[in-house]
């Protein structure tokens, strides 16, 4: 697959599909109301996609793989955010699981798509053509 730009990237689309999950979740009565919280994971989950972004922009490897690091943290800080949320019963067991879930696979997804960069720089490949 040839990927001309960052919205070619399945792991953007999913980042992306994933932001609007937790504003929707946020948007949530008791969610909504817990400023500090609220802005902490949507702040996590915007700096997911924007990493992503930010690293396929520079044209370069080494910084896109960096930049992928930085966006499975972010994954990571997200992920703690929606236990709490739950810890504190601003979302459902079932909220929960499905968001939760949906964000390891994402962090599994991000993770293999830096060993796949990582052979490519070892063999002289890069992706973005």
């Amino acid at each position: 697959m040839k990927i001309n730009k960052f919205e070619d990237l399945p792991i953007w689309k999913q980042a992306l599909k994933l932001t609007k999950d937790i504003y929707d979740l946020t948007s949530k009565e008791k969610f909504n109301k817990d400023f500090r919280l609220r802005d902490q994971i949507r702040g996590a989950i915007i700096s997911v996609s924007s990493n992503i972004v930010e690293g396929f922009e520079k044209n370069n490897n080494n910084e896109f793989i960096r930049f992928l690091k930085i966006a499975k943290g972010s994954v990571g800080e997200t992920r703690n955010q929606l236990f709490i949320a739950f810890a504190v019963d601003y979302i459902t067991q079932t909220e929960f699981n499905k968001a939760n879930s949906e964000f390891e696979d994402l962090a599994k997804q991000i993770g293999g798509f830096i060993v796949y960069l990582q052979k490519c720089r070892t063999n002289g490949e890069f992706t973005k053509k």
